[in-house]
């Protein structure tokens, strides 16, 4: 997931052609659509058998909400004009009901929102005080939604540390670990670069092998969003370095001050349908209302401060000076997923991607993975809700509590029980139970020699 208090978070505003982007510059053309032609309409008042109760007070909005102290920023250099749409349902309307608001101020009629009006959901990454109604994320989702599936993409939500990088402060580099100081400063000029030196944060981060080819990958198949439980200042940083031309996420950075419950995470503040909204991340927990979205990712542990909070007491990677491998890495499995996920739902079964549900086509994929494994888990694991039972469930393994001819597996820490030695005996595999965890990060069956029970 992140840093305990700097992980992943907002990058710089920049333009784009990905569809959500649009949503933040049809915001902004609907303000000043209506701004520019109140002129005309409040000229025309004379002439107008409206009642005067019936009448719509012309403001001109947009220069009230830019004296706010910000303007409304447009995410992407899309033909706005064009995309623009009414606000909450056809015409342009009246209010209430409120599309949202940027300082209390509705974002369509400039009206003051009331002390005990709804405040809807704060989008902070889009523009530090807009805050939008229910039915307005509804219908800007499903109107994004459209467009998203016209270019044949999916929503990909990506968690920063121990997935796509790791950082350390400077003073908590271990002695092993030192030589990165010379190594940053000699490097500083390759453009290729994968450790780098934020002075004006005391830190150093790595980013993961093969994660400048991932997010190149991907973002032909998706619309990429960073979501961190870090602060933004952190995340910025870390979206500058992945992400330097502004080309993968614009401003789709969202960080923890953005996240509606806190500890979690969740898709409320991300402007996609969830039907077809994919997340990396390696926190599990926080996920919780949207597990089903979710590819949990084996963490990057590149250096010895980012083990000891998981209380893991092996050295890192950079105090042996290896690192993970690109064509065997973690990334590299994770896109040959997206690859197949982006396949199934575009592809495969026929009929139009607005009926299909991405979570779905997750659950189908893993379903294969062991679907023809029976296994039978030996002494401590043997409850239905151990995690290792559950994981091989959700792979599609038949799992059982007592052997028999049909069981292919026997899951087992120790060779010497009765149930290992009926493996051997029988000639059945006898395997570790990090060969269920590997298959489950990895998203493919793994050889079963490289798991071996010890001693057998």
């Amino acid at each position: 997931m992140s840093l305990a208090a700097a992980d992943d978070c907002s990058a710089p505003s920049s333009p784009s052609s990905a569809s959500s982007d649009d949503l933040a510059a049809l915001l902004e053309a609907e303000l000043r659509s209506k701004s520019s032609s109140s002129g005309d309409e409040d000229a025309g008042d004379e002439e107008d058998d409206e009642e005067p109760s019936e009448r719509v007070t012309k403001r001109p909005r947009i220069e009230e909400l830019e004296s706010l102290g910000e303007d409304v920023v447009p995410l992407s250099n899309a033909e706005a004009d064009e995309e623009a749409a009414p606000l909450s349902g056809g015409g342009w309307g009246f209010c209430p009901p409120h599309p949202g608001f940027i300082r209390d101020m509705c974002i369509r009629c400039g009206q003051v929102k009331e002390l005990d009006e709804a405040a809807g959901v704060a989008f902070g990454y889009i523009h530090k005080h807009l805050r939008l109604g229910h039915e307005e994320i509804a219908r800007l989702r499903g109107a994004d939604l459209k467009k998203l599936f016209s270019n044949r993409k999916l929503y990909l939500v990506l968690d920063l540390d121990h997935t796509l990088l790791n950082s350390t402060r400077i003073i908590d580099l271990s002695a092993e670990e030192g030589y990165l100081l010379g190594q940053a400063e000699t490097s500083k000029d390759n453009t290729d670069r994968s450790l780098f030196r934020l002075d004006s944060m005391h830190m150093l981060t790595k980013l993961r092998p093969f994660v400048r080819t991932f997010l190149k990958e991907v973002s032909v198949m998706f619309e990429l969003y960073i979501y961190t439980m870090g602060e933004q200042s952190y995340a910025l940083e870390m979206a500058k370095l992945l992400d330097p031309e502004g080309i993968y996420f614009s401003s789709r950075v969202i960080s923890q001050a953005d996240c509606t419950e806190r500890h979690k995470k969740g898709l409320d503040v991300v402007l996609g349908a969830e039907s077809a909204v994919v997340v990396l991340d390696d926190t599990e927990g926080v996920w919780a209302k949207h597990n089903d979205n979710l590819i949990l990712m084996e963490r990057y542990h590149y250096f010895a401060s980012s083990l000891r909070p998981f209380g893991i007491t092996r050295g890192s990677l950079a105090e042996a000076k290896m690192d993970e491998s690109e064509p065997e890495g973690i990334l590299f499995s994770i896109l040959e997923v997206l690859k197949q996920t982006h396949k199934m739902f575009f592809d495969e079964d026929g009929g139009a991607p607005s009926g299909k549900d991405v979570r779905q086509v997750l659950k189908s994929i893993r379903k294969r993975i062991l679907g023809d494994c029976r296994v039978a888990f030996s002494r401590n694991i043997m409850a239905e809700s151990h995690r290792f039972w559950r994981m091989a469930e959700q792979l599609g393994a038949t799992c059982y509590r007592d052997v028999d001819p049909s069981v292919t597996h026997v899951i087992a820490m120790d060779p010497s029980t009765e149930k290992a030695r009926w493996a051997l005996k029988h000639n059945k595999f006898l395997v570790h139970p990090r060969w269920v965890e590997a298959a489950n990060f990895l998203w493919k069956r793994q050889p079963e020699e490289s798991y071996r029970v010890q001693g057998h």
